[in-house]
């Protein structure tokens, strides 16, 4: 039982990073009813497809990584195109953590040289530090997670009872400025419910235990579901559209949003308090995806090069390369980060579907088996491939953009 508490938390912890403080802005033009909605869909299409992993594991040894996984139904080349997807995309969103990570400790730690210095000082220092929990093994990131998440849901409640005496229910009322925002924010809520690269992690975590697995999932995405609605009503209460679009226009940022909240509630410790929430979200969504990649190229070592390798040397290759991209070359991760969407929503909902897929035929008879049958399977793959093909339709100019 503690260690499906422990899993929980990382399920719920990963998904509650520091873009969910830029969902409001994200949602600005959408309004708050259409905003409930979408939320209420891409958690029960994210929640169905981890628990599409979960089946798909009771064939599978609890150590397997997803690469072990994809090659055991579509051989060599399902390994090498699940590994390279899954690994591409948690590098690119562990380099953007990193780097939040030490642009926030640099802001507290007292000068050091020049500013530049200063910050890739603090880079090093949170990468280290943090990354060294990770290192030591899945039940040392449980602990600080924990501590970390309580603290993290603590900050939200205050803010949120700051914030509630200040909701309107004309605000909560405003629709759409354009129906289309809809389908064109619903890759960056979409990333919003990301946990599924911690999955193998989970599962090696809880010894393949089926039952505590789904409860994880289910009950950690509840209680994201649940903390993304609060925000929402509390910010869409509080800020009209208009005040919404005005600060798109003056600062399109978390800042923008830190200042309005705090001209509202006219509360300088409220604002902090969003401030130290954010830090702690980053932190838990930092442990919750380096896991993911430290288990991902743990099973590379051992299964695709057959190598057993200690923790030390797997815990360089997965920090080492985001750390050099956030210290030298930070752009690269910044256009990475930018596909990244994409290639969540191929692993995350594609291959899972695939897997079952596969599965359903080898193994017939197993013990758990998610609902809806073949046909739900296929309706959720090809949704998966639409959310993928959203950036593009942005970026053709046929969907309108949104801030995120």
């Amino acid at each position: 039982m503690n260690r499906t508490l422990g899993s929980t938390l990382l399920v719920s912890g990963t998904m509650i990073g520091g873009g969910m403080l830029a969902m409001p802005l994200t949602s600005a033009g959408i309004g708050f009813s259409f905003t409930f909605v979408l939320l209420i869909a891409l958690w029960l299409l994210l929640t169905y497809s981890a628990l599409l992993f979960v089946e798909v594991y009771q064939t599978a040894t609890h150590d397997a990584g997803i690469g072990t996984l994809a090659a055991q139904y579509f051989g060599k080349t399902g390994r090498v195109i699940s590994t390279i997807v899954l690994m591409v995309f948690l590098y690119a969103l562990l380099a953007a953590y990193v780097t939040g990570g030490g642009n926030l400790l640099s802001s507290i730690l007292p000068e050091f040289g020049s500013q530049e210095i200063a910050e890739k000082l603090a880079i090093v220092l949170f990468t280290v530090f943090f990354g060294a929990f990770i290192v030591i093994g899945t039940k040392s990131v449980d602990g600080i997670n924990r501590l970390l998440f309580f603290v993290m849901l603590i900050g939200l409640a205050l803010v949120i009872f700051s914030m509630v005496p200040h909701i309107h229910m004309d605000n909560l009322m405003a629709m759409p400025l354009d129906n289309l925002l809809l389908i064109s924010a619903s890759p960056i809520f979409f990333t919003a419910f990301g946990f599924h690269g911690s999955i193998p992690s989970l599962n090696n975590y809880l010894q393949g235990n089926v039952k505590a697995l789904r409860f994880s999932i289910i009950t950690g995405s509840l209680i994201t579901l649940s903390v993304y609605i609060l925000w929402q009503l509390s910010t869409h209460g509080v800020l009209s559209q208009n005040l919404f679009l005005q600060i798109l226009q003056q600062d399109p940022t978390l800042n923008g949003l830190v200042t309005a909240t705090q001209q509202i509630t006219g509360s300088e410790i409220t604002a902090k308090i969003v401030k130290i929430f954010s830090a702690l979200a980053l932190i838990t969504s930092f442990l919750g995806v380096a896991l993911g990649l430290f288990e991902c190229i743990q099973d590379l070592f051992t299964q695709t090069f057959k190598r057993a390798t200690n923790r030390f040397t797997i815990g360089i290759f997965t920090f080492l390369p985001p750390l050099l991209f956030a210290l030298f070359y930070p752009k690269g991760f910044i256009l990475a980060l930018g596909y990244a969407g994409q290639m969540f929503a191929f692993y995350a909902v594609v291959l899972p579907a695939a897997l079952v897929w596969k599965a359903r035929h080898a193994h017939p008879n197993l013990p758990y088996r998610v609902f809806g049958g073949n046909i739900l399977l296929f309706i959720v793959a090809i949704l998966g491939l639409i959310i993928t093909s959203i950036p593009f339709a942005i970026k053709a100019g046929w969907l309108p953009t949104v801030v995120g």
